[in-house]
């Protein structure tokens, strides 16, 4: 039996996986809370490992490696950012988020509770997220099929079309019956998979090679900088310095504002379980960001003799199991990269669901029973699906490039705004409005000139507009709502944290 059918039988098996998590999903799925929320039931460790999968994509298992490959330490600042970030997240957003989106009429989805946060009953903050949501996350889950398509391409050298379809279908498949909870007990399979190739991928090439010594000194013969942090910014002055690694880190900043990522904390049990799932998503996120490092680093010293290019260096992860692995258990390793493109889709699709039925549908004032709400929820994955796979017929779309503009536009839009509505009673409705529209405007217009956008990540100038924005506006237009306020005591006093207004 070749190589090639070992692994296509481990990708088949994970596929088949996937599929039967979603049938399970399917049947414990009634009504449209179940569908786009799980009915807030989803225990500390399914959100935590699932909100890690849905966020980092193929860029934890080729993207960071490559990087780290072909420049060495000074790359990983992306990623110490995003470890930074995602702790803030889970720290202070996740428990009061929780708490406020249920006693806020029970909103399930971030434009929801924006609009019976503010009490915003022009519905100007719930269409206009919506939109963005549509809208970014259409061309999101486009790039995640463009990704797909690539990967079997270069992996088992189909058509780009076949692998792309291939990949969307199962994805839409169990996405599309298994809902909300289908997308996370899926996305926790692929983190715990992730987890694994990350981690065994170096174990096994180091033990393979032998002294570690000698690993290092090839490293460093190939790249004398290659574990020097601040290598990159040598040249520059301090100050100079302090913003290419304050701008690279900041990603960090567009947690805030994930609606695929923030989801999960409105879908925990309780609001005292945030505490538990951090614990278990940061060190998730610490150990497979610890693995990618670890395995490019030995892929410089396995590849000494015959380095990888720029074009080939994303391979790293994927040359180095093939190399030290079964066939059987390198094409679960490749699994692994198809569970990082598949986890981002899929909680992407739930969430522009939820935008159409729960955030556009629902405010038209039509009635609609559980079941039927439902099926226009599943309509609605089919509609985003059917659009993205559109876009995604183009192979030479810019992946990269289009995930971190989309990235810092929900950051910038989203962000400040869940922030001061969980911090700060005095939010209004406009100000919100106007914050959020003014944070997507800076990065659109700051992301697309490019001597600003290399100056500095345009998610730092976004969110301190919308920020600035936001908290000028709501001074000039607040007024006293004892409803508002009632619901946000209620909010501390559930969390056990006072903050002053």
């Amino acid at each position: 039996m070749s190589d090639q059918t070992f692994q296509m039988i481990a990708i088949a098996i994970y596929m088949a996986a996937m599929l039967g998590i979603g049938y399970i999903a399917y049947r414990r799925t009634n009504n449209i809370d179940d569908y786009m929320l799980a009915d807030r039931g989803l225990k500390p460790w399914v959100a935590a490992l699932s909100a890690g999968a849905s966020d980092m994509s193929g860029w934890l298992l080729m993207g960071l490696p490559g990087a780290i490959y072909l420049g060495g330490l000074h790359e990983a600042w992306i990623a110490i950012g995003l470890l930074i970030g995602a702790w803030l997240n889970w720290k202070f957003v996740a428990p009061r988020l929780r708490s406020y989106t249920a006693i806020s009429e029970n909103a399930i989805t971030i434009p929801s509770f924006f609009e019976k946060r503010l009490k915003d009953n022009a519905h100007l903050l719930r269409i206009g997220s919506a939109v963005i949501i549509l809208v970014f996350f259409t061309f999101y889950v486009s790039s995640g099929m463009v990704a797909a398509g690539k990967f079997f391409e270069a992996s088992f050298g189909w058509p780009y079309l076949s692998g792309m379809f291939f990949v969307a279908v199962i994805t839409l498949l169990y996405t599309l019956f298994g809902g909300f909870l289908g997308a996370s007990l899926t996305d926790m399979v692929q983190g715990l998979l992730m987890f694994a190739a990350l981690i065994a991928v170096p174990i096994v090439a180091v033990i393979n090679m032998g002294n570690i010594g000698n690993i290092g000194s090839k490293i460093t013969e190939m790249n004398p900088d290659a574990f020097n942090l601040f290598s990159s910014f040598n040249e520059n002055s301090a100050i100079l310095a302090a913003v290419a690694i304050f701008s690279t880190a900041a990603w960090g900043l567009g947690y805030f504002g994930q609606p695929h990522i923030i989801v999960r904390f409105m879908a925990l049990r309780t609001p005292a379980e945030a505490k538990t799932a951090r614990r278990i998503g940061i060190g998730w996120m610490f150990l497979t960001t610890l693995g990618a490092v670890l395995t490019a680093f030995i892929g410089v010293a396995h590849f000494a003799d015959n380095p990888l290019d720029e074009s080939t260096s994303e391979t790293v992860f994927l040359l180095l199991s093939q190399t030290f692995f079964h066939p059987l258990i390198a094409g679960l390793v490749l699994a692994a990269v198809l569970a990082a493109i598949m986890s981002t889709m899929s909680s992407q699709l739930i969430v522009c669901s939820s935008a159409l039925v729960e955030d556009l549908y629902n405010i038209t004032g039509r009635k609609a029973s559980p079941k039927a709400l439902v099926m226009l929820g599943r309509s609605g994955v089919l509609l985003v699906a059917v659009i993205a796979a559109l876009l995604a017929l183009d192979p030479g779309s810019s992946i990269l490039k289009l995930v971190s503009f989309a990235w810092a536009g929900f950051g910038a839009a989203f962000g400040p705004i869940v922030l001061l509505a969980l911090y700060w009673r005095k939010l209004t409705a406009v100000g919100g409005f106007a914050g959020m529209v003014s944070g997507a405007v800076v990065v659109f217009i700051w992301g697309n000139i490019k001597p600003l956008s290399s100056a500095m990540y345009e998610i730092v100038p976004g969110f301190i507009v919308a920020l600035v924005v936001a908290w000028l506006v709501s001074r000039a237009t607040y007024r006293p709502n004892p409803t508002i306020d009632a619901e946000f005591s209620e909010m501390e006093k559930e969390v056990g944290s006072k903050v002053t207004a």
